[in-house]
């Protein structure tokens, strides 16, 4: 198969397992424990049972968990867990872009004054992520930040960034891919992009302008995250 093949049979695989918002924190929670159960997974995100075991299901048959028995469940039938594959890897997915716009983006940004390329990269990722937050989030009661940055998390594992959140300060988002590519790292100032979109779905699920502060292996840092306040 051809890289273009290849590219749209992952990106279709992606789609399938992480289009709903639903399964994409079924998965970030799942991964962040030994084995969870459908019951569990009914119970923590409000779910019937049967809907959260097709969630789950869905994701062991695109690989991204893997399902064995715990027999050591106690009393009654050994209990069917799920949890993450150890072969699943959301940062190993193509990133969603188009070469020819990356090429363009790369001959046009010498060419930008880098305060205002900056600029206008943080405003696109800002109204970007204000107009995620509304298709998110509509006409749902402001959430507080810590619970925001899990949905935050969410939408930009979907996106390619294959991002979790982290108990630090007032909350924080830490990535472990870069949907940018080496163009982020020829042109660091992508890198506000990423902050725009993260201050543009907190504005949105906060209800109030929440600013945060960006690190970046683009920049020299050692992480690539962004802690609110």
């Amino acid at each position: 198969m051809d890289d273009g093949g290849s590219f749209s049979a992952a990106a279709a695989a992606i789609a399938s397992a992480f289009g709903d918002a639903s399964r994409r924190g079924i998965f970030l929670w799942a991964r962040e424990r030994e084995g969870v159960t459908a019951s569990e997974v009914a119970e923590r995100f409000d779910l019937h049972p049967n809907v959260a075991r097709h969630h789950l299901d869905k994701l062991a048959a695109g690989g991204y968990l893997e399902v064995f028995v715990d027999h050591d469940a106690g009393v009654g039938r050994p209990a069917k867990r799920y949890r993450a594959a150890p072969s699943a890897d959301t940062s190993a997915v193509p990133a969603h872009r188009d070469d020819l716009l990356v090429l363009l983006l790369a001959r046009l940004l010498p060419l930008v004054e880098p305060r205002r390329a900056e600029q206008v990269a943080y405003e696109v990722g800002a109204e970007y992520g204000r107009t995620l937050g509304t298709q998110m989030a509509p006409g749902e009661a402001s959430r507080s930040v810590r619970s925001a940055m899990q949905a935050v998390a969410a939408a930009l594992t979907a996106h390619g960034f294959a991002a979790h959140a982290a108990d630090l300060h007032g909350g924080a988002v830490v990535r472990a891919h870069c949907p940018f590519g080496d163009a982020a790292i020829e042109h660091p100032v992508l890198c506000a992009a990423d902050q725009g979109l993260v201050e543009g779905l907190l504005s949105v699920l906060c209800g109030d302008p929440v600013p945060v502060q960006l690190s970046s292996r683009a920049l020299g840092d050692d992480v690539c995250s962004t802690v609110a306040g």
